[in-house]
């Protein structure tokens, strides 16, 4: 089972963006998401076509289970 803790964001543009981080730990809070995301929109480093992140919308754990197939080529 992989794990993804996916950071959403409102941008000056009216549109959301997502942060994507791989194996967030197991005992994260939701306070700790919430400073997290308050420095990141403070730093301003990331700013995309949509224009700088300006709100948090959310945050969710998203689970993925990955079966990998052994595929002979030629």
């Amino acid at each position: 089972m992989t794990q993804v803790l996916e950071l959403q964001f409102a941008t000056t543009d009216g549109k959301t963006t997502t942060l994507s981080i791989d194996a967030p730990k197991p005992n994260i809070t939701v306070t700790d998401i919430q400073q997290a995301m308050t420095t990141i929109m403070a730093k301003n480093v990331f700013t995309g076509q949509s224009g700088a992140l300006s709100a948090i919308k959310g945050a969710r754990i998203v689970d993925r289970q990955v079966t990998e197939f052994e595929v002979v080529t030629e």
